[in-house]
């Protein structure tokens, strides 16, 4: 039986999602409980990696098991296991070869950023403290020029592997709480390494009039990490949704 689990977690004190030999990992902390449940060996299979620091509220994996127990008991059993920084909140079981990666079809990530001339101590590991003031409407307007189908090799980290750097991105939008939080979302048919966090960094240089909000295109046309703006930090990103 394959199943399909939604999970949050908190990247605070993880190494990232996948396993890495010698660091705590989401991965590996959901695997030894499968594998302690199952008194055998079991993998799971996520939508994507996140890195160091980076949370999900809705990463979404996949596992087979020969456990015969109904949705709710796999949730609390879980959940009984499973350290405090990770919570699992949707057990279902799918089709055979259904695939948590190869099969989610679009995902919704995004960024939290406090304007403040304080920072907020509470929120140190959740939300990223920004001490200058920023021109919402002309960062939503740069941001409007990166909907679509483009080749995104400008917003990606240059020590990746992967060749096809084609994403289309269908919402960016921008928006500001009355605490002074500004949130960030972006929901496009995949992501490349770092990719929002570059375009998180470069859109806080148009808001401080760093950049032109034009510039934007003219980054994309490029094809080039260097001409993009500083990578934002890992702690304000979250993994928010994933469509199948």
């Amino acid at each position: 039986m394959r199943l399909k689990c939604i999970v949050a977690y908190d990247g605070t004190d993880f190494a990232g999602y996948q396993v890495q030999p010698g660091k705590r990992t989401v991965q590996d902390e959901i695997e030894r409980v499968l594998t302690r449940m199952h008194k055998q060996e079991i993998k799971v299979v996520a939508s994507g990696r996140t890195d160091a620091g980076v949370h999900a509220k809705g990463q979404v994996i996949h596992f087979d098991s020969n456990l015969q127990m109904a949705e709710w008991q796999w949730k609390k059993g879980l959940n009984a296991l499973l350290p405090d920084d990770i919570h699992v909140l949707h057990v279902a079981p799918v089709v055979a070869n259904f695939h948590a990666r190869y099969d989610a079809v679009k995902k919704e990530y995004r960024y939290l950023l406090h304007v403040n001339s304080d920072p907020n101590p509470f929120t140190r590991n959740y939300i990223v403290h920004f001490p200058k003031d920023l021109d919402l409407a002309t960062m939503q307007m740069a941001a409007a020029e990166l909907t679509g189908r483009y080749d995104f090799t400008s917003f990606c980290a240059t020590n990746t592997s992967v060749q096809d750097k084609v994403r289309e991105i269908e919402k960016v939008a921008i928006t500001q709480e009355d605490d002074g939080v500004i949130q960030f979302s972006f929901v496009g048919d995949g992501f490349l390494y770092n990719m929002v966090r570059i375009i998180v960094g470069t859109l806080l240089e148009v808001g401080t009039g760093k950049r032109k909000a034009t510039e934007m295109k003219e980054i994309l046309q490029a094809k080039d990490r260097n001409v993009a703006g500083k990578t934002a930090p890992a702690h304000g990103l979250y993994l928010w949704t994933v469509w199948y």
